[in-house]
């Protein structure tokens, strides 16, 4: 897992992010999930390694990134502060511009970087989401249920992260083990990960935080940009599970339209977590709209078990 890469950490944005860099090639940048960390991409990351300088990051609350306490005000986890975390890594590592491949949290994450930074981000990919305004103004009782955590997590504190931290083995297989492929995809090593880091102290309010601000300040930005049509200009793919609850609930493609210059996308067979469900396909997708130059491989990549 992570065989060709390095860990490291930088101070960037007034916080910690830790990150592991490796391979050679155009800079992409791999955001994580919740309730997970940069670790969900050990999959597909080795082989990512040999066409791409990549860059796994933990966002801020998660992994083993700082996790700063809330402000009043709220603005602490907005995407808007997450995204400069990521932007301003990336420029401490040398790079001015790069791709994303982003998923769940990380993907609201990185369509806040697209659009405050434009010039930063090349080619966008993002996993398993519709825009956070549509799925809010969208919501009915088969998305509220599948995704009861969006409700619980953004209650005042201390509730949510009191129960949280209760027992945070629980929550990790209440809300993955929930999805359509159970926890058949994710590895021992991996699940371990994600364990001991939502044991880390801050991490319930880091998680908290994110959510509380995406059903916060987060709207009121996603809105401006509508507003003023602002738009997503660089190239952007959309792929989601045919199996998981955003494929059923919503129409991703048409509402990344509606903000993207340039967007496709399609469903795939697979649930929420494409990256540990089928690594193979989904590295087949990511060489198509990165890499278009090389050939199709049909699934013969070198993935981790």
């Amino acid at each position: 897992m992570f065989s060709k890469y390095q860990i490291g950490q930088k101070r960037v944005n007034g916080v910690t992010i830790h990150y592991r860099m490796g391979g050679a090639g155009p800079a992409l940048l791999l955001l994580h999930g919740h309730p997970q960390n940069h670790v969900m991409w050990h999959k597909v990351a080795d082989e990512l390694a040999d066409n791409f300088t990549v860059v796994a990051a933990d966002l801020r609350g998660y992994g083993d990134s700082d996790k700063p306490l809330g402000d009043k005000n709220g603005t602490s986890y907005t995407k808007r502060e997450m995204a400069k975390d990521q932007c301003q890594l990336m420029a401490a590592l040398g790079f001015s511009s790069f791709h994303i491949l982003a998923h769940d949290r990380g993907a609201r994450v990185a369509h806040r970087l697209a659009m405050d930074f434009p010039e930063s981000v090349n080619k966008l990919i993002l996993l398993d989401i519709a825009p956070t305004l549509a799925m809010y103004r969208q919501t009915n009782e088969q998305f509220a249920r599948a995704y009861w955590h969006w409700f619980f997590l953004v209650r005042p504190a201390p509730l949510p992260e009191t129960l949280l931290e209760a027992d945070p083995e629980n929550y990790l297989h209440s809300v993955m083990g929930a999805r359509s492929a159970g926890m058949q995809p994710f590895t021992q090593q991996a699940l371990a990960e994600y364990l001991r880091c939502l044991r880390l102290p801050g991490t319930a309010r880091g998680i908290c935080e994110d959510y509380r601000a995406s059903a916060g300040m987060d709207l009121q930005h996603d809105q401006d940009d509508i507003t003023a049509n602002n738009k997503i200009t660089c190239p952007l793919l959309i792929l989601w599970g045919e199996e998981g609850t955003v494929g059923k609930c919503f129409n991703p493609l048409a509402e990344w339209q509606k903000l993207a210059l340039h967007a496709k996308g399609q469903a795939l067979p697979s649930g929420h977590y494409i990256a540990e469900e089928i690594p193979s396909v989904l590295l087949e997708h990511v060489y198509a709209f990165l890499k278009p130059e090389l050939p199709l491989n049909n699934g013969n990549y070198h993935v981790d078990a």
